[in-house]
């Protein structure tokens, strides 16, 4: 039996549909909260039982020295303290077993402290086990905040999207919609995909994508990112990517991947840790061995307290959790300043870069161009533009969108069989005339002739070539981005030597590169040239170079400099696939923060080094010596790991230029 369904009714079910939908929503969102709250509780509850049990137990025998808490009542005591926190650390020692990793710090806390129970030194047993826990739970702490410049971005990712269907608007999963369909934004929503706005204007707030609260305008026919939130009215947008290729969702991904890729420092103290745990293993089973065989007086319990001291103290805990957690805060301060870094490797590499290399027009430019002035030879001027403009329409380049919004009302000329030719321009049919347009190479590339006058215009043209004969150009200008000069200055204050690659005509380079202060400064190169400069200055082993880009042109020098940066609020897909670090707001001043974000996280990691091995160094000797304490060793274990905790996520709250 079939049952027709009139379009009111549909939109009637959609409504109750989207109501169920909202209403599954919350419900979703009450449960993850309860069940976070009680993820919380789980994770306390050993360290809380283990503590009280603990602190009663201290008070039974030094405070009050209560007759019957001795012998085994004594001994259940403290095991009941120590097993709520110790079960974890032997669940993990027995993997380890499982998987033939013996010496690790599981392993070396679980001896350590079934040694001290052995000894009757019950409190000490238990003090490590807590306090190591306590240490798990100020890492956790401290990755969650660290996360939570991450979180912030997953809080605007929007869970439904407003979509036209059959003149009425819909809530949709924002994965369901597709390339195509249009989109409706209400004030104070986020903006669910990536689209070309339809209203004549909007204002939004990018800050999610940027890292910058200032509001930003978009007129009719720019591109609206997802992730931005409208402070405006209700808007439209149609729909130009599906959700997981839109901006938000890519920078979800390389933010969350970032840790991925691991900094040398902290390879490096992984490799160590896999050597120098069996060596201070091996070094705790000598200090009972050696003076067994030497030492007629030897006492087993006095030398077994000293080796149990010892394996305490040479845990390696404080590097392996405070090191990565130094590098994780650097990734995530440098994402609350809209700048990613997609992998901790690349803080390092930052750290010592001393040249940097910029592309011009989007980097140091705003790569906003506006039409300046029309020279047409054999046409009416509306008519030579509506002509080049059909074929710029083809292109998204910064220039050729300029041309294209120069046209007032409808084009009625259209371009076919269009092809990009690289560091050149375009080539293509537009209705019966066959065209060129791009730089003076395009035309001498095909053997067309042009006035010599065309040589000496420094401003940005478009030469253009109609059925083989010179038709004319049209002359662009660009304005220089308001932080330029200032970024060059700051890299300079900073020792570092700057230079400029540009596939735009030497004398307009050279007056930029003039204007901002740049050392040194090339035009007119093609893809192959950039490339080919970069690997001059690469000969010499002694420059670790940034370059600064955001053309797919960019991407092959991106690719082949130390740290490649790409501007990412304008920049190709190309051009941020290939980089190492992306510009959200594509400010040149950025790339000092990220510079002072990577010192400032070595720094933080340097500390934690040292700090580390000079407290276990002093303790470890003193213990060997007899003058230190389970108590001691204690605290050169947990209690440096929790500094360097607390140091680490220090760099979340420092403030950047």
């Amino acid at each position: 039996m079939s049952v027709k369904i009139n379009s009111d009714q549909g939109h009637e079910i959609d409504k109750d549909h989207d109501h169920d939908h909202n209403r599954e929503t919350n419900q979703a969102e009450t449960i993850n909260e309860l069940n976070d709250k009680m993820k919380i509780l789980k994770d306390l509850w050993p360290s809380l039982t283990s503590f009280t049990f603990l602190v009663f137990g201290l008070l039974a025998d030094h405070v009050f020295k209560l007759e019957f808490f001795k012998g085994n009542i004594r001994f259940i005591w403290y095991l009941m303290a120590y097993l709520p926190v110790a079960v974890p650390v032997i669940k993990e020692s027995y993997q380890g077993l499982l998987s033939r990793s013996f010496f690790t710090e599981f392993t070396l806390m679980f001896l350590a402290t079934i040694g001290a129970f052995a000894l009757g030194e019950y409190p000490e047993a238990v003090a490590v086990m807590l306090f190591y826990a306590i240490g798990e739970l100020f890492q956790m702490a401290a990755i969650n905040r660290a996360k939570s410049n991450i979180k912030a971005l997953l809080d605007v990712r929007p869970s439904s999207a407003s979509v036209l269907k059959n003149n009425s608007y819909i809530e949709m999963k924002p994965e369901l919609v597709i390339v195509g369909d249009t989109v409706q934004v209400k004030n104070g929503e986020s903006v669910p995909l990536d689209g070309i706005l339809l209203n004549e204007a909007g204002t939004f707030n990018t800050s999610a994508l940027t890292g910058e609260s200032a509001p930003r305008s978009n007129v009719k026919g720019e591109v609206v990112f997802a992730g931005m939130i409208n402070l405006g009215q209700v808007i439209e947008l149609k729909v130009t990517k599906i959700f997981n290729d839109s901006s938000i969702a890519r920078i979800l991904d390389l933010v969350q991947n970032a840790t991925a890729k691991k900094a040398k420092t902290e390879l490096l103290i992984r490799r160590l840790a896999k050597i120098y745990t069996p060596i201070v293993f091996f070094a705790a089973v000598s200090l009972v061995v050696i003076p067994w065989l030497f030492f007629n007086n030897f006492d087993f319990n006095i030398w077994l307290y000293r080796a149990l001291v010892f394996l305490v103290i040479s845990c390696p805990c404080a590097l392996v959790i405070s090191i990565p957690l130094g590098y994780f805060g650097g990734i995530g301060a440098s994402s609350r300043h809209g700048i990613l870094f997609k992998g901790s490797n690349y803080l390092d590499t930052m750290t010592k870069v001393n040249m940097i290399v910029m592309d011009k027009t989007g980097t140091l430019t705003a790569g906003v161009f506006k039409v300046q002035k029309i020279e047409s030879v054999h046409f009416k001027e509306d008519q030579f533009v509506e002509i080049v403009s059909a074929l710029e329409s083809k292109s998204t380049h910064p220039i050729a969108i300029a041309i294209t919004q120069h046209v007032k009302g409808t084009n009625s000329f259209s371009a076919n069989n269009v092809e990009e030719i690289s560091g050149h321009g375009l080539k293509g049919q537009v209705n019966e005339y066959a065209v060129l347009a791009g730089n003076t190479k395009l035309l001498k590339k095909f053997n067309i002739s042009y006035p010599e006058g065309v040589d000496k215009i420094i401003e940005s043209i478009v030469v253009v070539a109609i059925d083989g004969t010179y038709a004319g150009y049209i002359s662009v200008a660009d304005q220089i981005k308001p932080d330029a000069q200032q970024a060059v200055k700051k890299m300079h204050d900073l020792g570092l030597k700057s230079m400029m690659l540009s596939g735009d005509k030497k004398s307009i380079t050279e007056k930029v590169a003039q204007q901002v202060g740049v050392d040194f400064a090339f035009g007119d190169l093609l893809p192959e040239d950039k490339v080919h400069e970069l690997e001059k200055l690469k000969k010499d082993k002694s420059n670790i170079i940034v370059f600064v880009g955001d053309g797919i042109n960019d991407a092959p020098v991106l690719a082949l400099s130390d740290v490649g940066m790409a501007m990412g609020g304008l920049g190709s897909d190309a051009a941020i696939e290939t980089a190492n670090v992306i510009i959200q707001n594509d400010q040149p001043s950025k790339i000092i923060t990220a510079i002072h974000i990577a010192k400032a996280t070595r720094r933080i990691v340097l500390q934690n080094i040292t700090l580390a091995f000079t407290v276990k160094v002093v303790v470890l000797i003193l213990g060997a010596g007899g003058l230190a304490t389970m108590w001691e060793a204690v605290f050169a274990d947990v209690g440096v790991a929790l500094l360097a905790i607390l140091n680490a996520i220090r760099i979340q709250k420092m403030k950047f230029e």
